[in-house]
């Protein structure tokens, strides 16, 4: 703890801190504003303008960081991300998609550890079912979608998935009406495996997770479970969702 009696007044190294510290809370005040707009006016409401004030956040945000680090934006992208070769940006990538799994973990464990596995469960649900609906929207205003891209676009909202990053996933059994959807490797259960523990029981999250997310990328789309851990499932794969356009 700083004795310090103001930001101004602080050393080197806790600036440093301290401007870590107000990233955080950017990123909760963001959180906190759409929450409050959902309650307040609905989901689908506070997804629309959230699509906008993310856009327009972004922007100024970036625009003074860029000023201020010595960056420009190139088509909305910062340049010292467009300056870095494709292996290093890919390792960027994926490292950033482990860190997002990582936060949810630890939140996960947290509540666990002080709460009990049923508080950790009961919180990890529906948090799926807020951020399912937001991943989905946030996909398909960058893909372009418009409201009912159908299967096709739920196959390719699928791939650009964060998940998608961390597992290696397969879309099997395809119709014209239908399609079965294969999580073959999960870091999560692949580590438990290393263990030598039993899978962990996600079924609950699952069906909230790919449920939520199908409607939001398309309202005829409906999910069934073809297997989830507790429920046993062939070695090829840890969990299999069938997802049918009505």
């Amino acid at each position: 703890m700083t004795d310090s009696a103001s930001p101004y007044t602080l050393s080197h190294e806790d600036t440093a801190r301290f401007i870590v510290d107000i990233f955080h809370r950017i990123i909760i005040h963001h959180t906190l504003w759409f929450t409050e707009v959902r309650h307040q006016m609905g989901e689908e409401r506070a997804l629309q303008l959230l699509g906008e004030v993310a856009k327009k956040s972004y922007e100024t945000q970036m625009g003074h960081l860029g000023k201020l680090l010595g960056f420009t934006m190139e088509n909305g992208v910062p340049s010292s991300l467009l300056a870095m070769d494709d292996a290093a940006l890919a390792d960027l990538r994926d490292r950033v998609a482990k860190n997002w799994l990582a936060g949810d973990g630890i939140w996960f464990q947290t509540v666990e550890k002080h709460e009990g596995m049923n508080e950790a469960k009961r919180c990890n649900d529906s948090c799926w079912a807020h951020f399912s609906p937001v991943e989905a929207a946030s996909i398909k205003a960058f893909l372009g979608f418009g409201d009912n891209p159908g299967l096709e676009g739920l196959k390719k909202a699928l791939a650009f998935r964060v998940y998608s990053c961390i597992n290696k996933q397969s879309i099997v059994e395809e119709t014209a009406t239908s399609f079965i959807f294969r999580m073959d490797e999960c870091r999560v259960q692949s580590a438990r495996t290393r263990k030598g523990l039993a899978d962990y029981p996600c079924k609950s999250a699952g069906l909230v997770e790919y449920a939520y997310f199908a409607r939001a990328i398309d309202k005829r789309i409906r999910m069934e479970c073809v297997s989830c851990p507790p429920d046993e499932h062939p070695a090829d794969y840890h969990c299999a969702w069938k997802f049918i356009l009505e």
